[in-house]
């Protein structure tokens, strides 16, 4: 079975299903658990913004981080009380999609399996919203467990 499992968290319903399933994998394997979160930063979207003063990308940026921080504490904690002990990593995009951002991730880390949830997403709204995790499936190059909705 997989020792080291990554698991993609956004602080929804359907990634604390992920969550949930992660640690069932990682609990039943003696497994190491990574936990991650990833920002999509600012700067990428608000270069205007910021060079005409309107917007404070800066505290932006900084709110983000701490959102995503106590995203990652409420998950490891979590996963401890589940009896899976976690790492975790706030990750941002630099630039790249947040899929590539998770996938490099998990390469580097490097994870055995990537668990992610799917909102489960279809049709125009797919087309319009896209969907994280339809991306990382289709760009990784180890297996991806999708936890659908519940």
């Amino acid at each position: 079975m997989y020792k080291r499992i990554l698991v993609a968290i956004d602080g929804s319903k359907t990634s604390a299903g992920a969550l949930e399933e992660a640690c069932k994998l990682a609990r039943g394997a003696d497994a190491r658990l990574r936990i991650v979160h990833v920002i999509d930063s600012p700067y990428a979207y608000a270069d205007a913004w910021y060079t005409a003063g309107s917007v404070d990308v800066e505290a932006v940026e900084r709110a983000w981080r701490r959102a995503g921080q106590e995203i990652l504490d409420r998950a490891v904690a979590q996963a401890r009380e589940a009896g899976s002990p976690a790492e975790s990593a706030l990750l941002e995009t630099d630039g790249r999609r947040v899929s590539r951002a998770i996938v490099d991730d998990a390469e580097g880390w490097p994870a055995e399996v990537i668990v992610i949830g799917s909102h489960g997403r279809h049709g125009m709204e797919q087309l319009l919203i896209g969907s994280v995790a339809e991306s990382v499936t289709r760009t990784a190059r180890l297996p991806v467990l999708l936890v659908r909705a519940r």
